[in-house]
């Protein structure tokens, strides 16, 4: 029997992590109380969950684990509301409420035997770290082509998932690009900004797709980037995930024209877009 879209699925909050020195970002891990739940809950990346907080309400949030990643859901959540406070001060072991997969995913399909740049920027790298992880699964890996990763952040310390990060940067099938906008002392990295950093690299267009999410701002400067680097518009995926709402288009409030972004999104690409108001 089909499951109840309005009604969450019960799991429990397994272990948090503190993701930044502001204290304000937190990945969430969560497990599920049944396992016919587990067993029933398939996503890919780029999709989306409604998180329940009994007597606090629910607020839609990218999956940031991979579907190749077994046994649990990972969610990166940044202090901001009402739900996403109260989420903040859960301890392990506090039962809660997911509500989903709800919406579309990253063109897997689409991506393969192509090479594949993600561009990242702050807070917003969480679904792009659900499809780099699903990507560079040892059964998935052959599937791509090159992968190339530009993810950026304004300080050392908002940078977020700083162990995979390190990890990332020892594999060979990966060009791994990591920035931030000023150093502090203790930082060796590079400086810079993303779309100066996406310039300086300049991945190749030529059987290439990329994969954008971040600040506003930032994905303003960056797209002009990959235009001067050849790379069309059928080719520039991004999501508008900050529209979601009730996930299901009951509600009506993601509404861009004629496309409802909790059903029809949350990814598009930018030709997808260019049909659409300019409200998003």
């Amino acid at each position: 029997m089909e499951r109840n879209p309005y009604l969450p699925i019960p799991v429990e909050v397994v272990k948090i992590t503190t993701e930044v020195d502001t204290k304000d970002i937190k990945t969430f891990r969560l497990a599920f109380t049944k396992k016919e739940d587990e067993e029933n809950f398939k996503y890919m990346p780029g999709q989306f969950a409604e998180l329940s907080l009994y007597g606090k309400g629910e607020s839609p949030i990218g999956i940031a684990s991979s579907p190749t990643q077994k046994g649990y859901l990972e969610f990166t959540v940044q202090r901001a509301g009402v739900v996403t406070q109260a989420l903040h001060n859960m301890e392990e072991g506090t039962p809660m409420g997911v509500r989903g997969p709800l919406g579309n995913y990253w063109p897997i399909n689409y991506l393969e035997g192509k090479n594949v740049v993600i561009v990242g920027g702050g807070f917003a790298f969480t679904t792009l770290r659900s499809l780099l992880n699903y990507m560079l699964y040892e059964e998935n890996r052959a599937r791509f082509g090159d992968i190339t990763v530009v993810y950026g952040a304004r300080s050392p310390g908002l940078l977020i998932y700083k162990d995979e990060l390190t990890e990332w940067a020892k594999r060979k099938d990966l060009n791994l690009n990591v920035t931030v906008d000023k150093g502090d002392a203790g930082w060796t990295g590079r400086e810079g900004f993303v779309p100066t950093v996406c310039k300086e690299i300049a991945p190749s267009s030529e059987n290439s797709v990329t994969v954008i999410c971040g600040p506003p701002i930032m994905i303003r400067f960056t797209l002009p980037v990959f235009f001067d680097l050849g790379f069309s518009k059928e080719n520039i995926y991004t999501s508008l995930e900050m529209r979601m709402k009730c996930g299901i288009g009951k509600c009506g409030r993601c509404n861009v024209g004629n496309k409802y972004v909790c059903k029809d999104g949350p990814v598009f690409s930018l030709a997808e877009l260019d049909k659409l108001t300019k409200e998003y």
